[in-house]
């Protein structure tokens, strides 16, 4: 049996305020924790790719945080409603995934998890275990505990609406299932980034229908991504791994604006609050270099997931490679068929996007326009261009291709 204990004041602060959006209902959470029973703390994720990003991160951490003081983990794989796909914060309907590619992805994610989370506190649950079973009967009467005008209540779906967009029946669904998940696992709090506060409010709205007490909801900031503008996506492309190499994070790290320093920090990182607001206030009053604090940001987000002796290394690559404008030594490479004399005419959007240096074509042409793409050492501006085998391809400062001729062994 887990052994729970209560939180010290500055562990329940770390935990109710580092990188808490809002916990409602306000105190619950805390009387909860005060009490020292054990808590089971719900999280599900739909497995729309087979990926763990540094934005899912952040509530794992805040799991790990509650694990150490004893309390479950129960981790949801949304095998079912990734099929459907989440309409938070979405303009139109998602496409509908298979069966099979839902099953791969969560295959691929599920070892990641444990990067963050105590695997010894957790426990995975597949929804399909308790919606495998459901009929029609069922569904109806899970449909029947939620009514339209609730529903557009969600922004998404009220902007829609106004807008005579498409709003598919299924995705009124989707709340539901994740509500009901909640029910199927007993959860007391359900942690989720704040475009999910419709979604794990419809839990506690469902919860008492089954004669369960209402679940807290521990709600927490999305995590920007690459583009700097919007949360960090898989659909959107603007993501990094918690897998991805030191050197591979670290850069991507480093790439990002410098508004974003002190939020990577606050949400990614066990940096102190007190040293965190020393760099807000440096960065604000022009006393720290934007610079130094986005190495330390980005020494300190590799080091929670890779250690400190692969962050170090990270960050030596990056000061040789920025100052002495080196190619990296760890650059990734990129097969094209070549003529006999080495050399090939390539469309470098498409090169790009392949190789997964940008998100989609558009963004490459966008970076073409503006410049910031070179070849061997050129500045391009067209798609079209001529390289080599071994040829370089730099994208802002911090981003490496090698070309090498697919026929070479």
């Amino acid at each position: 049996m887990d052994e729970v204990r209560v939180p010290s004041p500055q562990e329940l602060k770390r935990i109710l305020r580092r990188g808490v959006a809002e916990v409602i209902p306000e105190g619950e959470l805390e009387r909860l924790l005060m009490e020292g029973r054990l808590l089971r703390l719900k999280m599900g994720f739909d497995p729309t790719r087979p990926v763990v990003t540094l934005g899912w991160a952040v509530g794992l951490r805040k799991l790990r945080q509650l694990q150490e003081l004893g309390h479950r983990a129960v981790l949801i794989i949304g095998d079912i409603t990734a099929q459907i796909g989440d309409p938070s914060g979405q303009s139109e309907t998602r496409p509908m995934l298979s069966p099979g590619e839902v099953e791969a992805n969560a295959q691929a994610v599920l070892e990641k998890f444990f990067l963050i989370l105590d695997r010894e506190r957790t426990e995975v649950r597949r929804q399909s275990e308790w919606f495998g079973p459901f009929g029609l009967r069922e569904v109806v009467a899970l449909a029947a505990k939620a009514t339209v005008a609730q529903m557009l209540q969600r922004e998404d779906f009220a902007q829609r609406y106004r807008l005579g967009r498409p709003i598919a029946l299924h995705e009124f669904i989707y709340p539901l299932l994740q509500a009901y998940d909640s029910v199927a696992v007993g959860a007391h709090v359900e942690l989720g980034g704040t475009d999910q506060k419709f979604n794990i409010l419809m839990g506690r709205e469902l919860q008492p229908y089954y004669g369960q007490p209402p679940q807290c909801a521990l709600l927490m900031p999305l995590l920007i991504g690459l583009d700097g503008q919007r949360k960090m996506s898989q659909s959107l492309g603007n993501y990094i791994a918690i897998d991805a190499p030191p050197h591979d994070m670290y850069g991507k790290l480093m790439s990002l604006p410098d508004n974003l320093i002190v939020h990577y920090l606050e949400l990614l990182t066990d940096v102190p609050d007190e040293e965190l607001e020393d760099i807000a206030r440096g960065l604000q009053e022009g006393k720290l270099h934007p610079m130094d604090a986005k190495m330390y940001m980005a020494k300190e987000v590799v080091a929670q997931f890779h250690g400190l002796e692969a962050a170090q290394e990270a960050e030596e690559e990056f000061v040789r490679v920025f100052r002495a404008r080196q190619v990296p030594t760890a650059a990734p490479t990129f097969p094209v068929p070549m003529q006999p004399d080495k050399t090939s005419f390539v469309d470098l959007t498409r090169v790009l996007v392949d190789a997964g240096l940008v998100p989609s074509r558009s963004e490459a042409r966008r970076l073409l326009s503006q410049g910031a793409i070179e070849v061997d050492g050129e500045m391009v501006r067209t798609p079209r261009v001529l390289v080599r085998h071994g040829s370089i391809v730099r994208v802002g400062k911090h981003r490496f291709l090698r070309i090498v001729d697919a026929h070479s062994s």
